[in-house]
């Protein structure tokens, strides 16, 4: 795989350059609530400006259905972007149109442009291949070098991210490399104890990452609204929580399996409950009951970790030598129920291990909470593409940029 420091070295000056970046930002309306993916992105964009690229700079934005949708656009992450390359960023309104082709062409070397979102064209997420490569066709026509540089999407079979490289001189970005080489310190000669902690809404979500971390991890920790799945699978009553009773039988399976291999499962003890959804919006003060696993109320639900299961938390992450992330405990976008992500966080923090939080919701929380992005090993800019990594499958956009 070239990286884009060979690149580089073989000169960029003068030369189109197509960054397929990952700038899926979260937007309220028009306002950015995390730019962590388009800061992640931001060195490769300005090494390549640096040394006289012209810089085209593509990425898709939440899942419009093939076709334009305000609601979607990637201006607003082009005007971020500007903001932190301390640079006029132009944008064009369309993908491979007029306003593409114009705003291309009026790149001068060491600047930059945004397309707009890739997804608003329905060849970039077609199944069909004939589609997919007649609109990959119509981007290789804006550039002349292509920097694959949007981990988030690398386990997406999409125009942008598997046929265009086929079609221009390729590299990976500096992101991608960084991402790769952490994935590889949770797969390879993994300094132990491993232990890996998961949370998010659907065990169903998990299940191939639990199945293949069975055999790399020497603990598991369940949170977030997965674990009344598991809760349920043990015998308890889960109330109204959040439950997919279809998946009972395969975590009945996976904690036999861990039993057997000597893998430590590690469930709540206590959780927070509400008889209501917290409101998001206003963040108007709940009225959480703090109670054990096995005295769920039948109308109430589980929302967070409790107080005596933070603490085993930190416990079982205190002597780990590598750990892995991916998931809140709870409903941490309010403050009533944050508590349980808030601790994981700081039981990282606390650890000497080399900690690595994977992406989507758990490094939104890291930010939205406060802390300091440093204090972690890595953060990844991709959920999705890490969860299917330590599932031990090929990523297309990773088998693009090989040689």
């Amino acid at each position: 795989m070239k990286t884009i420091d060979e690149l580089l070295d073989e000169g960029v000056a003068g030369k189109r350059v197509f960054v397929r970046a990952d700038l899926n930002v979260p937007l309220d309306g028009t306002t950015i609530t995390d730019d962590g993916r388009i800061r992640a992105v931001l060195p490769t964009v300005a090494r390549l400006a640096e040394a006289g690229a012209r810089v085209i700079v593509a990425s898709h934005l939440g899942r419009p259905k093939g076709a334009p949708d305000p609601a979607f656009s990637l201006a607003p992450a082009a005007a971020r972007l500007g903001e932190l390359l301390g640079a006029d960023v132009a944008f064009a309104t369309d993908t491979v149109g007029d306003s593409a082709k114009a705003v291309v062409a009026a790149l001068g070397d060491g600047q930059v442009a945004v397309i707009e979102n890739l997804r608003f064209n329905a060849g970039e997420t077609s199944k069909d291949d004939a589609e997919r490569g007649a609109f990959a066709d119509r981007l290789a026509e804006l550039a002349d070098l292509y920097v694959g540089d949007g981990f988030g999407a690398v386990h997406r079979k999409h125009a942008s991210v598997v046929d265009l490289p086929a079609r221009l001189p390729h590299a990976a970005g500096g992101l991608i490399a960084t991402e790769v080489g952490v994935l590889k310190k949770l797969t390879d000669d993994v300094a132990r104890p491993y232990a890996v902690v998961l949370g998010g809404a659907k065990v169903s979500d998990k299940l191939g990452v639990i199945d293949h971390l069975l055999e790399k991890a020497d603990r598991i920790l369940i949170g977030g609204g997965m674990a009344y799945t598991f809760l349920k699978a043990q015998g308890h009553e889960v109330g109204a929580s959040l439950l997919q009773e279809d998946q009972i039988p395969a975590v009945q399976e996976y904690l036999k399996r861990a039993d057997e291999r000597g893998v430590e499962f590690v469930l709540p003890v206590d959780v927070l409950v509400g008889t209501s959804f917290p409101d998001l919006k206003t963040k108007a003060p709940a009225d959480p009951a703090t109670v054990a696993v096995d005295a769920i109320p039948a109308d109430a639900m589980g929302l967070d970790n409790g107080p005596l299961t933070n603490e085993l938390y930190a416990s079982k992450l205190a002597d780990a030598a590598t750990v892995f992330w991916n998931g809140p405990m709870g409903v941490f976008e309010h403050p009533d129920y944050a508590e349980g992500t808030r601790a994981v966080a700081q039981a990282l923090i606390d650890s000497d291990a080399f900690t690595v939080v994977g992406g989507g919701d758990s490094a939104a929380a890291v930010r939205i909470l406060g802390f300091d992005e440093n204090a972690f090993g890595h953060i990844s800019t991709g959920g999705g593409a890490s969860l299917e990594y330590l599932e031990g499958k090929t990523l297309p956009g990773l088998a693009a940029l090989e040689d």
